[in-house]
């Protein structure tokens, strides 16, 4: 393969630290909503859902769009082989780690409150049992994107080479077409898959958000490849906004929290409205992380290698947080701010002090190894000194 210039493009480091960070306060949140989740406060929040479900609009979609971007600089200096086997190493290695010792833990939790288990140590062979969750105790929960993000990359290689190496240029494309088009695309996919397919994060059957999941991650590869598109996308940051707001506010007015049945041509008004205004926001993000946050800054290159265990660690330590301060009688703020704060923390300090400094803990939580200086003895290392000298003079 060519050399490539490795570019960084920080905008993009910065939201992937963001969006992934954000998932500390949104499945903090997913402890005192309604909806379904593993462990739950006895006290719940309404209003905790207005924002929540705004965030569910964007996240994760933001998050395989980034993944996108991440694979197509990955793909500029390796070969499809190397990417390959750094996919086996970085995605698929944590992954199995991680349903294995880091997602049982919240499993037991949940049975705890059940009743259906007593101690983690009575409970923790059921997982090598390997009944699917939730009939059994052996799932990979939160770490479904790893799954599909590991699927998307490998399944879609020959076409991410392909879109990667060939040299062709974009035709001028109108702002509308950039706003409208993906729109609806993303809109026809809802309309057909959302109601036969609701969204399962188990893989195999579920078919709206793969649809919706290779798009976004189609089109952050794609968008890579073409700077002016990229233009467009931060000229129009604006515009988007307000696409985004006024979708928004008819979401907000008409169709969430109101006790409606939707069917024919009114669910796919609903389905049409809900995935142009995610593209909106998409587009919003993008637009203003082009604008203001393609900065180098000391901190960013810690936090972006970081951001990974703290991904795969932060729910477990949310749900034995939640589990443990169940009874506690807190007001929601106050356990909300006390559960994701200490989630922070938690994961903090174990990656920082535990497993960064540890090459064989660093592997099964997505980092590369740290390559230590090899060290000669005083004596030969002054031989080769001598060598590279007598190697100049010549």
């Amino acid at each position: 393969m060519e050399n490539q210039i490795k570019i960084r493009r920080y905008e993009f480091d910065w939201l992937r630290v963001l969006a992934f960070s954000l998932l500390i306060f949104y499945h903090t949140g997913m402890y005192f909503v309604s909806w379904d989740w593993h462990v739950k406060n006895p006290v719940l929040s309404e209003t905790l859902e207005v924002p929540m479900i705004f965030m569910s609009q964007w996240r994760m979609s933001l998050i395989f769009l980034v993944s996108g971007v991440g694979v197509y600089f990955a793909l500029g200096f390796r070969s499809a082989g190397t990417f390959a086997k750094d996919r086996l190493k970085r995605i698929l290695l944590p992954l199995v780690i991680g349903m294995l010792l880091v997602v049982p833990p919240q499993v037991y939790f949940e049975r705890a409150v059940q009743g259906t288990a007593t101690d983690y140590f009575s409970f923790y062979p059921s997982v090598f049992e390997f009944e699917p969750y939730p009939e059994g105790n052996f799932s990979w929960h939160h770490l479904w994107y790893l799954t599909y993000i590991f699927c998307y990359s490998l399944l879609l290689l020959p076409l991410l080479v392909y879109l990667r190496r060939v040299n062709t240029q974009v035709a001028s494309i109108q702002n509308w077409v950039l706003l409208t088009v993906p729109a609806f695309w993303l809109s026809t996919g809802g309309i057909l898959l959302n109601e036969r397919f609701p969204a399962t994060n188990a893989l195999v059957d579920d078919w709206a958000n793969h649809f919706l999941y290779i798009t976004v991650f189609l089109i952050g590869f794609v968008l890579m490849k073409f700077p002016q598109l990229q233009e467009k996308v931060r000229k129009l940051r604006w515009f988007s906004l307000g696409l985004a707001a006024s979708t928004l506010t008819i979401l907000y007015t008409f169709y969430w929290f109101k006790d409606i049945d939707l069917n024919g041509i009114e669910l796919s008004l609903y389905y049409a409205l809900k995935q142009s205004n995610r593209w909106f926001w998409l587009m919003v993000i993008l637009g203003f992380a082009m604008q203001h946050l393609n900065v180098k800054h000391k901190f960013l290159a810690q936090a972006n290698e970081m951001v990974y265990p703290f991904y795969i660690l932060h729910q477990t330590v949310i749900v034995a947080l939640g589990y443990y301060l169940m009874q506690a009688d807190w007001s929601i703020g106050l356990k909300f701010s006390v559960i994701s704060l200490s989630t922070f923390i938690v994961c903090f300090l174990l990656i920082k002090y535990l497993i960064m400094p540890v090459n064989w803990l660093r592997l099964p939580f997505g980092m590369k190894p740290i390559q230590r200086e090899t060290k000669y003895p005083a004596g030969l290392h002054a031989e080769k000194i001598k060598e590279k000298e007598q190697l100049v003079r010549n």
